[in-house]
């Protein structure tokens, strides 16, 4: 599958369809599903909601031009803000003219949470804990036979006292392509009268945590200078005001906030598309950037070597299995315009969609504005 498709959004809507369906092989009825204006019936909504009352639609576009760790991708993105797929195309298409974007994705580790209270004495506790530890991971990977058959289950379990004397137990689970909630979730409750045994207390608090800072995902791309022109600057100059609008964030926490906004316009529209706990995504990314104490930006740009070097690092909590996303046909049909085979594959793209989407916002930025190409797109869209 190729993703550069130049003059793709001059074509008339029909033809973009069947552009994509062509390029992404898709079957006559996954077409069809695909340009339905009835994604979702009332029938299924009643079955994945409570109350529901009716379907609301958002636009679902494609970005071109994606070429992460030497494949190409079509990004499907769910959006109602007219300049975030053209903003992701056209940075796209820049770093894949210098090889694209690199991209690596952690194991799916995502860590649940008991809280034990009622203790005579928290530390005497933990150390009883820390001393069960592989017989408590033993008996959590019972609980999940299937998913230990698949090569996933617990993996350690830790103790820590807190400063008002209770204990926080983490039980870490590998839960391959699932994104991972309800099967923490339910491991933590089964585990817990384990753990009650072991600690004494009362179990308070059973839930999975949504700083998946044991799942983290990277994206970096180096971009020669010469690419980043503009009708008002030379590349030299674009390089140079992208790293300092870059430093800038990482001083001021007003402008970092904006900056992993911009970062999380793609991500959240990949995540959308695809299914995922869009919610879950933003609250570990905003959390791990200010894991120092500071919010930082979750994206850093410097120049130099006559290069400009781009990264980025988050939590990527994603999966593509669950009823999340067998529920939903749109969110089958974005995978398979995908093409991807796991959970990680899926991380490592929306990670590098994330970082394209924020070189696009910064060379704005840096350039002629962010209103410029934004207002135009926003005019097109009340012209029509």
């Amino acid at each position: 599958m190729k993703s550069r498709l130049p003059g793709f959004y001059r074509l008339p809507l029909r033809d973009r369809q069947r552009v994509v369906a062509d390029t992404a092989g898709l079957t006559e009825d996954e077409h069809r599903d695909m340009v339905s204006e009835v994604p979702l019936t009332c029938n299924q909504v009643d079955r994945m909601i409570e109350n529901a009352i009716g379907v609301f639609s958002l636009p679902f576009g494609v970005a071109v031009n994606f070429s992460v760790n030497g494949r190409d991708y079509l990004v499907p993105m769910v959006t109602e803000e007219p300049s975030i797929v053209a903003a992701a195309s056209h940075a796209a298409r820049i770093t894949r003219e210098c090889g694209g974007i690199d991209a690596t994705a952690d194991p799916s580790l995502m860590t649940g949470q008991i809280h034990v209270i009622d203790l005579p004495d928290a530390e005497t506790a933990a150390g009883r804990l820390r001393e069960a530890a592989p017989r408590l991971v033993e008996t959590a990977r019972t609980l999940q036979p299937r998913m230990v058959a698949r090569g996933g289950g617990a993996r350690e379990i830790t103790a820590t006292v807190l400063p008002d004397g209770n204990l926080l137990v983490h039980l870490v689970s590998d839960v391959g392509d699932a994104m991972g909630a309800n099967a923490v979730n339910t491991l933590v409750e089964e585990i817990a009268p384990h753990v009650i045994r072991v600690t004494g207390g009362t179990a308070n608090i059973r839930i999975v945590s949504n700083l998946a800072d044991r799942r983290l995902a990277r994206a970096t791309a180096t971009i020669p200078e010469d690419l980043l022109h503009d009708r008002e600057h030379t590349g030299s100059e674009m390089a140079r005001r992208i790293a300092r609008a870059s430093d800038l964030a990482t001083h001021s926490p007003h402008r970092a906030t904006t900056h992993n906004k911009g970062i999380m316009n793609g991500i959240d529209s990949l995540a959308v598309a695809t299914g995922q706990d869009w919610r879950a995504i933003e609250a570990g990314a905003h959390a791990y950037a200010a894991r120092n104490g500071t919010y930082q930006p979750l994206a850093t740009w410097h120049h130099h070597d006559g290069h400009l070097h781009g990264s980025t690092e988050l939590p990527l909590a994603v999966g593509t299995v669950g009823a999340r996303i067998t529920d939903s046909p749109r969110a089958c049909l974005s995978l398979r315009l995908l093409g991807i085979t796991g959970a990680r594959e899926l991380a490592t793209v929306m990670a590098a969609v994330g970082l394209a989407q924020n070189l696009a916002a910064l060379r704005a930025l840096a350039g002629e504005g962010i209103q410029r190409g934004h207002m135009a797109l926003h005019r097109r869209t009340e012209a029509a």
